[in-house]
C-alpha cells in the first residue's frame, strides 16, 4: 500500500522530521514502512495496516505543531503507542495546564479513566506500575484547578519510608534531608509552571510539599492533597490522611501496590484502605495497568518481564 500527506502550509519540516530526521527514523522503526519526503508532500509505503498507522501518526504530529508549537520524541512514541479505535479523539480531555513542551492529557483509555474519576469525585485512589502517569496527571489536574481558582492551596505529600521517617541522621536542613523523597513531586510541579512562579507559590504556602507526617492535626479545606506513593503507607498513616480532607477540597492517592518497602509483614495502608472504603459512595477507584505506561517504551517491556518472572515462581 501506498499513500501520500500534504503537509499544512508553512510547516518547518526541522520540527517536524526531528533533528537529523529522528522522528522520521523513530517512524520507520516501529512500523516498519518507507518514508520518502519531497517539498510539502510525505510519501508512506508498506502493509495496509503499517502505513494507516504512520498516516495517523504524522496527522497527530501536525496537529501537535499547530496547536503547542513543539513536538518531541516521547511525544512521537505516545502517537505510536495510541489505538485510535479504542480511543477517540471526542472523548479525550485536555487539562487546562501546559508545561513547557506540550498540552498535558491522558494518552491511553486507562489515563482518560482516571482523569475523568479524579474530576468527579472528591476522593480518588489510583494505583498502578512505574511510568502510567499516576502522580503526573494528579498533579496536572490540581494545577489546573488552583489556576481556575477552584482550590486555593496544593499540598503534595509521600510517606519517608525508605528513611524511616526518621530523618535527623542525614546531613544538611530539613529541606536536604527531605528532598530526595520529594523530588518526583518538584518535578511534576516544575513541568507545569515556570521555575519564578513554583517557588513563589511555593513561599506563599500556596503549594506545599512535604513529608507525609507532616500532615498530622490539619484541617485541609478548598485544597487539592496528593499523597504519592501510599503504598508505603501504614494503617494509622492512612486513616490520618484521610480524615484531612475538608470542605471544597479534593483528595487523590496513588500508589504502586507491587513496590512495598514497609517491614515484612506490615500491611500497606493503601491496600487496606481501598479493602474497607471499597463501598462507600462518592470515592473513585482506578487502576492502571502496563498498557498505561507512557515512558520509554522499553520501560513497558521490563515491567512485563518482572510480571512474568514472579508469576513463575
Amino acid at each position: 500500500m501506498e499513500t501520500t500527506i500534504q503537509l499544512e502550509p508553512n510547516q518547518k519540516q526541522l520540527e517536524l522530521f526531528g533533528p537529523s530526521d529522528s522522528f522520521l527514523r523513530l517512524i520507520r522503526k516501529s512500523l516498519d514502512v518507507k518514508i520518502s519526503a519531497r517539498q510539502d508532500t510525505i510519501t508512506l509505503s508498506g502493509s495496509d495496516k503499517d502505513v494507516k498507522k504512520a498516516a495517523e501518526v504524522f496527522h497527530k504530529m501536525q496537529d501537535q505543531l499547530i496547536r503547542y508549537h513543539s513536538l518531541t520524541s516521547e511525544d512521537i512514541s505516545v502517537f505510536l503507542m495510541q489505538n485510535d479505535s479504542d480511543f477517540q479523539d471526542e472523548n479525550n480531555i485536555a487539562i487546562p495546564v501546559y508545561s513547557h513542551k506540550k498540552a498535558i492529557k491522558p494518552n491511553t483509555k486507562g489515563q482518560m479513566k482516571y482523569v475523568q474519576t479524579m474530576l468527579k469525585n472528591d476522593l480518588t485512589f489510583c494505583i498502578g506500575p512505574a511510568g502510567t502517569g499516576k502522580t503526573y496527571l494528579a498533579v496536572a489536574v490540581a494545577v489546573s484547578m488552583l489556576k481556575r481558582k477552584q482550590i486555593r492551596r496544593i499540598i503534595l505529600a509521600r510517606p519517608a519510608v525508605e528513611a524511616g521517617e526518621k530523618l535527623g541522621f542525614l546531613p544538611g536542613d530539613l529541606q536536604a534531608k527531605v528532598n530526595p523523597y520529594l523530588r518526583p513531586l518538584f518535578d511534576a510541579i516544575e513541568d507545569m509552571m515556570e521555575f519564578n512562579q513554583m517557588h513563589k507559590l511555593m513561599d506563599l504556602d500556596i503549594i506545599e510539599i512535604i513529608p507525609l507526617a507532616f500532615m498530622r492535626g490539619r484541617t485541609l479545606n478548598e485544597s487539592v492533597i496528593i499523597c504519592d506513593e501510599a503504598q508505603n503507607t501504614t494503617t494509622m498513616q492512612m486513616l490520618m490522611v484521610l480524615t484531612r480532607l475538608g470542605q471544597g477540597s479534593k483528595m487523590i492517592i496513588t500508589g504502586d501496590i507491587t513496590q512495598t518497602d514497609l517491614p515484612h509483614g506490615q500491611k500497606s495502608g493503601l491496600i487496606e484502605a481501598i479493602e474497607t472504603l471499597r463501598r462507600v459512595k462518592g470515592i473513585g477507584y482506578v487502576q492502571l495497568s502496563q498498557t498505561d505506561i507512557v515512558r520509554h517504551k522499553l520501560v513497558q517491556n521490563i515491567v512485563q518481564a518482572y510480571k512474568k518472572k514472579d508469576q513463575k515462581k
